[in-house]
């Protein structure tokens, strides 16, 4: 069994300007939809944007809720893909959190980076965010988990050192 996938995925802060192929982007989202949910309820939604107009009104929402408009939180990535969760189901949140990661492995299992950019949840707080999830059919009571961005990384960041005590083994 190689684990070689997950042990080299690295979060990517640096990306080409050349955009993801559908076909690509098909597979890591269908790959999004395997993560395991609760009571397989497949609760979590994701929306996927590559138009770079949406994708550039994302990373402006986010940026405002870092309080710094001027920041560029999505590093260049020409896609971002939006998990949202239903907070009446119990286990949602962690099934978003799942489809995540699959997004995040998947992504590098097809030769793409990408990164998890946290402050979903204020996003779409927002009127705008609001407003692009009255559009994306997104019933208004789900909340984002977070946003994958996906993209050709620009660079090639080496592995930091797992801390001590990460694991702990009782025999």
């Amino acid at each position: 069994m190689s684990t070689d996938i997950l042990l080299k995925r690295r979060s990517i802060r640096k990306y080409k300007d050349t955009p993801v192929p559908e076909e690509l982007l098909d597979k890591i989202l269908e790959a999004g939809t395997f993560a395991p949910t609760g009571m397989n309820r497949q609760t979590p939604v994701m929306v996927a944007v590559t138009n770079k107009e949406i994708r550039d009104i994302l990373e402006k929402e986010n940026a405002k809720v870092m309080g710094d408009e001027t920041k560029k939180p999505f590093y260049g990535a020409p896609a971002v893909i939006v998990v949202f969760y239903n907070p009446e189901v119990y286990t949602s949140f962690e099934d978003g959190c799942l489809v995540m990661g699959n997004l995040l492995n998947a992504a590098h299992a097809v030769g793409l980076g990408s990164c998890w950019i946290h402050r979903a949840k204020e996003m779409f707080n927002t009127s705008q965010g609001k407003e692009l999830m009255k559009k994306w059919g997104i019933p208004e009571n789900y909340i984002g988990v977070g946003n994958c961005i996906v993209g050709y990384p620009d660079e090639t960041p080496e592995a930091k050192p797992r801390k001590d005590g990460y694991i702990i083994k009782e025999k």
